[in-house]
């Protein structure tokens, strides 16, 4: 079992800049594929950026593709959203979650920390 932690989330102006982290419990977490998601009110869950266990493969959604930048250490246990020239459409609470490599869902989930962006 993983437990994740978000923090890093807050209030930021349009054109700024914010790190996520996501600390993990545990002593298996460099088996674990790692995602981020957000949810804005209203809106369903939509993906963000993974990152493989190694850190070696990254994915983004589009729409944060040359702004957001995901990473992990697997020596902290952490994995990290990094995010630039922040838009107010990236508000939204943010949650990192974990798959078990080679499982294709993320099984392990954090509770989420609020992100918003204002104009």
């Amino acid at each position: 079992q993983v437990q994740l932690v978000e923090s890093g989330g807050g209030l930021v102006q349009a054109g700024g800049s914010l790190r996520l982290s996501c600390a993990a419990s545990g002593r298996t977490f460099r088996n674990y594929a790692m995602g981020w998601f957000r949810q804005a009110p209203g809106k369903e869950r939509e993906f963000v950026a993974s990152i493989s266990t190694s850190g070696m493969i990254t994915s983004y959604a589009d729409s944060v593709k040359g702004r957001f930048t995901i990473s992990r250490d697997n020596g902290k246990n952490t994995a990290y959203l990094q995010m630039s020239s922040l838009k107010t459409e990236d508000t939204a609470v943010y949650h990192c979650a974990g798959r078990r490599v080679p499982r294709t869902t993320y099984d392990f989930w954090g509770q989420g920390t609020q992100v918003t962006v204002s104009s």
